[in-house]
């Protein structure tokens, strides 16, 4: 779909369209499918529609979605809004009438709209900032359409001679627009009677623009894309170039949602020109954003002419001079700094090239040095052999397995005993036994952690190597899980929404398909420690609550600590969860708690 919009955007026009008609009639539909639809919907269509600017559609399927993949977080929200809304309409209606006094009195000709802030987006801000209903500034809003750009800027004066504005709260899309080119003033200012409310300024053309985006001006007809619409496109290059350096269609996937919705921050340099990057980038982002050059060879950052440190937030409005230094290279620490998926992509091909170039070398000297063992040099074993024995592996060509070797997938012992004559290979024995890399790691360990065929956790193709979970995501049973071949340690199982998944994963020879075993017995009798953190209300009783409902599900609270600040509480516990569906019976039976907001699972315990 990515490459046919590259081409025809009427393509993602009809897919947006279809969708959209799908939602609405997704009732008809199984659970199952609901929830499928309802997140491919959120993770992906709603964000395309937001990047190509079509507010209006992109709301629409967010409401629509929300409803099926959270229908608690929905009711709860919808009855909170609808508690106010006779009041909050009331309110509006009043301002709607100061305004439109006070434009008339100054002579300009405006359209005057009120609305309640979606259920969606409501949602997001409570989860974003931990606060309640009543503390979201914007909940309530206005939109003023004007004639003219100068015009804007004037009922921007009105409204803050009127009311009191909200410092931080005043932001000028018109000077500088959005990645999608959404165009509009924002400010959210306190009435004479305590109520905050946001105000949007736009002109008629900004408005059709943020309403529809790129179907605002679309002449369906063939022929060449306009400029603006040409502008528009110009991140779909971007992710088209990303995915000729990436293997994996889950690497692609998960760039491509963290490309589709960022948060912004308007960097400049020293020049004067604006460079957009993602909110919490660093110096590291604005680097690559020059010049991918640039980017290898930075050394450091000057921010508002003072030095600053390679994992520097940049906020809006700073000034960025980066200092390079020829011969420098990129670190695999950068990967935790850059924020952008061009500099993450940038410095994952680097590392994957030189990585890779070094684990042909290791595994080269590995088997040469198991080869001298038997007197055969490696220049002598047949080059056919070698193939043969990749291809058993899956693999392309003899470099593809000796860069296997050299991360640790196999080792050399059992790959040069498969490919020397059966005579000098009779001798090679022990193949499964622990042997040390030149940088002190191991090749190959032949253990299990949980067993053997009633294993916990199975390595797809291998019956030879040391399984683990990883710490930073301890995945659970029934989670998709993706294995990382690591010197020293054997394969790390992580979670595929695992964070460190998408740093790790840069180096495609150390992947390594895993699943988990048929014999369950072994993990429901203790299992999985998992921790969960409850946001809630701070009253008596509710701590009790939670540990009913999670006692009443066989579970047993390994560990519970409550912190309370005003009237909010977050309760901190440890449980043993069998596998997902019975963490999800958990979850579903805490949220259904009154006062509790949200539950989450955080990954380190």
């Amino acid at each position: 779909m990515v490459l046919a919009m590259m081409d025809d955007i009427r393509v993602v026009l009809i897919k947006l369209a279809d969708r959209l008609h799908n939602m609405r009639t997704l009732k008809f539909l199984s659970p199952e499918r609901q929830f499928k639809i309802a997140k491919e919907t959120l993770e992906i269509y709603a964000p395309i529609a937001h990047r190509l600017g079509m507010g209006k559609i992109r709301g629409e399927l967010e409401d629509l979605a929300f409803q099926y993949v959270d229908p608690i977080s929905y009711n709860q929200v919808k009855e909170a809004i609808e508690s106010r809304r006779k009041e909050g309409e009331a309110f509006l209606a009043e301002v709607q009438n100061v305004i439109g006094q006070k434009l008339k009195e100054a002579k300009i000709q405006a359209k005057v709209e009120a609305r309640i802030k979606r259920l969606y987006s409501i949602w997001q801000k409570l989860q974003r900032q931990r606060i309640s209903v009543d503390q979201i500034y914007d909940m309530l809003a206005l939109r003023i359409i004007t004639q003219s750009e100068s015009d804007c800027y004037a009922v921007l004066g009105i409204i803050h001679n009127q009311w009191r504005p909200v410092p931080g709260r005043i932001k000028d899309f018109i000077a500088i627009p959005r990645n999608n080119f959404y165009k509009s003033l924002h400010t959210t200012v306190i009435s004479e009677k305590g109520h905050a409310f946001e105000v949007q300024i736009r002109t008629e053309e900004m408005h059709k623009m943020a309403e529809e985006g790129i179907a605002a001006h679309w002449k369906y007809k063939d022929g060449p894309v306009s400029a603006r619409d040409e502008q528009r496109l110009a991140w779909l290059r971007q992710v088209v170039e990303w995915q000729r350096d990436m293997k994996s269609s889950d690497e692609f996937l998960s760039t491509l949602k963290i490309n589709l919705y960022p948060e912004e921050v308007y960097t400049f340099t020293p020049k004067g020109k604006i460079v957009i990057l993602p909110q919490d980038a660093t110096p590291i982002d604005f680097a690559y954003t020059v010049h991918t050059e640039v980017g290898h060879t930075c050394v450091g950052a000057k921010v508002n002419g003072r030095m600053a440190p390679l994992r520097y937030k940049l906020r809006s409005g700073d000034i960025v001079e980066i200092q390079t230094s020829p011969g420098h290279h990129p670190s695999r620490d950068w990967l935790q700094l850059a924020k952008s998926p061009r500099a993450r992509q940038k410095i994952k091909h680097w590392l994957n090239v030189h990585q890779r170039e070094r684990a042909i070398e290791i595994g080269r000297k590995l088997i040469e040095k198991e080869a001298r063992k038997y007197r055969i040099a490696l220049k002598n074993l047949s080059e056919a052999e070698l193939t043969r024995v990749a291809s058993e592996n899956g693999l392309a060509k003899p470099d593809d397995l000796l860069a296997a070797i050299g991360y640790g997938k196999y080792s050399a012992r059992s790959i040069l005993a498969r490919v020397l004559p059966a005579d000098a290979s009779s001798g090679v024995s022990g193949a499964g036994e622990p042997e040390r890399d030149p940088t002190g790691g191991f090749t190959s360990v032949i253990r299990r952690v949980f067993g053997s065929e009633t294993s916990a956790i199975m390595v797809t193709g291998h019956d030879d190597l040391l399984v683990y979970r990883a710490q930073c995501c301890n995945p659970i049973r029934g989670e998709d899980i993706v294995g990382y071949v690591t010197r020293g340690k054997g394969v790390a199982v992580h979670s595929k929404t695992c964070p460190n998944v998408t740093n790790l994963m840069y180096e495609p020879d150390r992947r390594i398909a895993v699943e988990w075993g048929k014999d369950e017995a072994v993990n429901r009798q203790a299992g999985y420690p998992v921790k969960l953190a409850v946001f809630c209300d701070n009253r008596p009783g509710m701590l009790k609550q939670i540990a009913t409902v999670i006692s009443d599900a066989n579970t047993n609270i390994r560990n519970i600590e409550a912190k309370t600040v005003e009237d909010h509480a977050t309760v901190d516990l440890v449980a043993d969860i069998a596998d997902l569906k019975h963490l999800e019976r958990i979850v579903t039976g805490v949220r259904k708690i009154p006062g509790v907001r949200d539950v989450q699972r955080m990954q380190k315990l």
